[in-house]
């Protein structure tokens, strides 16, 4: 589970890490300090223990580093069992109080140990700092849309308003109405009306002439094609469009306990989440490195080991799926492009049920391309084409400047 120096620097610079908060009040450490072991915490800690006082696997780390000696814990995060098996009475007490459970050695060296440790104490600042509740849910953040409200929001508002419209105009339709009987009657009692006015007042709506008008009928007609024509376009374009897909799983796993409350980073589930064509599904090996511990009497749970008990894969549904005419390299987009899990599957740590969050659209992606810029500071292949580029044209050097928008780059 351990990493080395290097590829945790390279995994500090990818994507985003659901429930991350870099607050303001992060103490005196250096940022880049503290982002190398927020890193580090996030890919190795994070599965069994939380920054706060909350107990997952092992204890809540909240002012570890005021607990015990710096030198003392990174002897024991380097290897306990070294520590227990000398008989340090610290390292047997704490592997007694937990159940006897190992915790593994991490081939880190001091000044991660320390970037960790100062991860750790910068959280106390920021969990004071920032609420962890919206309106009632747990874990969200403050001015940000949560679960499925971020879809379709603006649209069921305007549905309301629409409605609003349309009783408001009828009641001024009826209202109109009986304005105009009540004059009409008032008239005919209580005034003497001559032979032309009385034709006014007293007159018929012939509603044959309206039916019968070529200028209606061309009106109705014109109506009906445009709807007609509205209706199958937009059930045309919609075909293979699932966004919002939300189907319910076997297993009721919540993104938003995982992601959201307890920080496990999605490369730790997402094993190739950086170094595939495709983000692989987490195996049950990897959910029973927590649930051999946590919860395991929970009927969720259950159906985890029951899977393992007779060697079968868990059942999940697939939800984010392209066509097979489309290429798509998950990696390129990640690790190269540095494109934030959220940019495509939306604010998945505040899920509790995991759905479509964008369209997915041949479309939507070259609007992405052709908005993105590349960062090509420090990579010479880029030299030439950003000269090439910058003497054609005074825009912004993009994904689709480098070829992104080109038919062979997603089908051939």
């Amino acid at each position: 589970m351990a990493q080395g120096a290097s590829e945790q620097a390279e995994v500090a610079t990818k994507g985003v890490e659901p429930g991350s908060t870099q607050g303001a009040e992060a103490g005196s450490a250096d940022p880049a300090v503290l982002d190398a072991g927020a890193s580090l915490f996030k890919n190795n800690c994070a599965v069994c223990h939380s920054a706060g006082s909350d107990v997952i696997v092992g204890p809540g780390l909240q002012g570890i580093e005021k607990k015990r000696k710096e030198a003392w814990l990174i002897s024991w995060i380097k290897n306990s069992q070294a520590l227990i098996s000398a008989g340090d009475p610290e390292a047997v007490a704490i592997y007694e109080e937990y159940n006897k459970q190992a915790m593994p050695s991490f081939a880190f060296s001091d000044d991660e140990v320390k970037s960790i440790l100062a991860y750790i104490g910068s959280q106390a600042n920021v969990a004071a700092a920032v609420p962890t509740t919206v309106a009632g849910v747990d874990g969200a953040t403050p001015g940000e849309n949560v679960g499925t409200d971020a879809i379709g929001a603006v649209g069921g508002y305007l549905d309301i308003i629409l409605v609003v419209l349309i009783v408001v105009l009828i009641v001024l339709v009826i209202t109109l109405l009986l304005i105009s009987s009540l004059l009409k009657n008032y008239l005919n009692k209580n005034r003497q009306l001559d032979e032309i006015d009385n034709e006014v007042v007293n007159q018929r709506f012939d509603f044959s002439k309206i039916y019968k008008s070529k200028a209606v009928r061309t009106l109705v007609v014109l109506i009906f094609v445009v709807v007609l024509l509205d209706l199958t376009l937009d059930k045309v374009m919609g075909i293979g469009i699932q966004q919002g897909y939300k189907p319910q799983q076997p297993i009721a796993f919540s993104h938003k306990l995982h992601a959201g409350e307890h920080q496990i980073d999605c490369n730790y589930c997402h094993t190739t989440v950086y170094e595939s064509k495709s983000a692989s599904i987490p195996s049950a090996n990897i959910c029973m490195n927590c649930h051999s511990q946590i919860k395991k009497e929970s009927p969720e749970i259950q159906k985890i080991y029951k899977a393992i008990e007779r060697n079968e894969p868990i059942q999940w549904v697939r939800i984010h799926n392209l066509p097979d005419l489309s290429y798509f390299n998950h990696s390129q987009h990640t690790q190269v492009g540095g494109v934030e899990c959220q940019t495509c599957h939306g604010p998945i740590q505040e899920m509790d049920v995991v759905y479509q969050y964008s369209p997915l659209t041949m479309g939507w992606c070259i609007d992405c391309h052709r908005e993105t810029p590349l960062n090509t500071e420090g990579n010479k292949y880029y030299d030439n084409l950003v000269k090439m580029h910058d003497e054609a044209s005074k825009g912004a050097f993009t994904v689709s400047s480098n070829g992104g928008t080109e038919c062979s780059k997603c089908h051939y």
